[in-house]
């Protein structure tokens, strides 16, 4: 059934070429040491994709460096010993005919849940000017620690490379560091990093022309942009970047050296629109709770979520943004404007699932990347190749899955999808199984 099929058509880019259209999104959970350093859970997670048949899997967030967390037990890059493990797991998933792309981040004033290594947010706009949504206190990143950062991201991109990997992706959305100098709501700065809509892309754009001063011409990079900022979730804030503004930091990218963009919104992570579908708002105040102390409007933002009676403000606040609009191809126009203004290949993201729809994206676009919709079935490719629109168990988009992270295990927690509780936790369980040999620690 894959004969003629756009799905199953190979992509080249510039240096690499990827079997299919399907990219498995950035997705992960807490799979690692306290150290940065991965772990077998990692490598069996990335092979559920791999061995599913997606033709190339995107790392989740992989910090340059350990203050740039979201939360720990995710993997960095920051060390030249972690080189060996990283090319281990690269190893593995081509076992399966897929390629394996790592995403290099930095969280900046962003994050998930506050640890001994990112307690200090780094940010481009001043201390006065804390993280709008949960309030984290930030410090903002003299020139010289700016110039610092880029240094890291082209070594980090060197450590990728030499572990033989099979390119790396840029995380230039959702709201982490680069979102934040790009967008003309956060990024006050009065020196050459603010300002100007060129001014607020030069960092990225040193990154880009660092890495590839490192690592050369040859070595894969993409990187991943919001198309729209949507900053206005808190009501009063700014909107920020527009299509307009995306797509002029597109062809920069592309004219510095980018093989390849990947399109997604928002310019905070998570956003209404990112992912789309449904917030489970009883699961949210359980795991929230951490949050409580982590930023000066945790307790506001936890009194929504946990008395029913409080609710309404707070779905009115969230769900605004979403009247209207698609779960599946929420960001497909504007992902379709990018392309028509570049030429390199542009990766779509947002709730893909149905065949049909994808078939009608890969149309305006050249791939698209999915990451809910495979942890619910990791073979979902197999289900189109065999000739089915959806799975017999589709994804519902209900978002426990995004939304128990810091706390749960990841994988798919939508009891309706199995037959019993039990069945549904041997699912999360699967990627534990290391079986690791247990030893005695020998005398220093």
């Amino acid at each position: 059934m894959t004969k003629d099929d756009p799905i199953f058509e190979p992509l080249t880019f510039r240096s690499l070429t990827v079997k299919n259209r399907i990219f498995r999104s950035n997705i992960s959970g807490r799979f690692d040491n306290e150290d940065g350093s991965l772990t077998q859970t990692r490598i069996n997670w990335e092979c559920r994709f791999a061995a599913g048949g997606a033709g190339a899997v995107i790392s989740s967030y992989v910090p340059v460096r350990m203050d740039g967390r979201i939360i720990a037990g995710y993997a960095t890059i920051h060390r030249d010993d972690f080189i060996p493990a990283w090319a281990k797991l690269g190893e593995a998933v081509r076992a399966h005919g897929a390629r394996y792309i790592l995403q290099l981040s930095h969280s900046g004033r962003q994050m998930d849940l506050p640890g001994v290594h990112n307690m200090q947010r780094a940010s481009p706009s001043p201390t006065s000017a804390p993280e709008t949504l949960h309030g984290f206190l930030t410090q903002a990143m003299s020139t010289g620690q700016v110039r610092q950062m880029v240094r890291d991201f082209a070594r980090a991109a060197w450590r990728a490379r030499e572990a033989g990997l099979d390119g790396i992706e840029l995380h230039a959305a959702n709201g982490y560091l680069f979102t934040q100098f790009l967008s003309s709501a956060i990024n006050d700065r009065k020196d050459a990093y603010g300002g100007g809509l060129r001014n607020r892309a030069r960092f990225l754009l040193e990154v880009i022309a660092a890495i590839r001063e490192t690592v050369g011409r040859e070595f894969h990079l993409q990187v991943k942009l919001s198309a729209t900022d949507h900053n206005n979730v808190i009501p009063w804030e700014g909107r920020g970047n527009t299509v307009a503004d995306t797509i002029k930091v597109a062809q920069w990218c592309e004219a510095m050296g980018a093989d390849a963009l990947h399109i997604s919104t928002g310019s905070l992570f998570p956003h209404p629109l990112n992912p789309p579908g449904d917030l489970p708002l009883d699961l949210l105040a359980i795991a929230y709770d951490a949050m409580i102390s982590s930023g000066i409007h945790g307790f506001r933002n936890f009194l929504l979520f946990r008395y029913p009676a409080l609710r309404p403000i707070f779905r009115w606040i969230w769900f605004r943004m979403k009247a209207g609009r698609p779960v599946q191809g929420v960001g497909l126009d504007e992902a379709r404007m990018i392309r028509e203004a570049v030429t390199i290949p542009v990766i779509s993201t947002g709730g893909w699932q149905s065949a049909t729809a994808i078939r009608d994206a890969l149309t305006k676009v050249d791939a698209v990347s999915i990451a809910r919709s495979l942890v619910a079935n990791p073979d979902l490719p197999q289900h189109w190749a065999a000739g089915n629109d959806l799975p017999p168990r589709p994804c519902t988009y209900c978002n426990k899955c995004l939304v128990g992270a810091p706390k749960l295990p990841m994988g798919c927690h939508e009891l309706s999808r199995f037959p019993s509780r039990e069945s549904m936790i041997d699912q999360l369980m699967e990627v534990y199984a290391t079986k690791p040999v247990l030893r005695i620690p020998e005398a220093r």
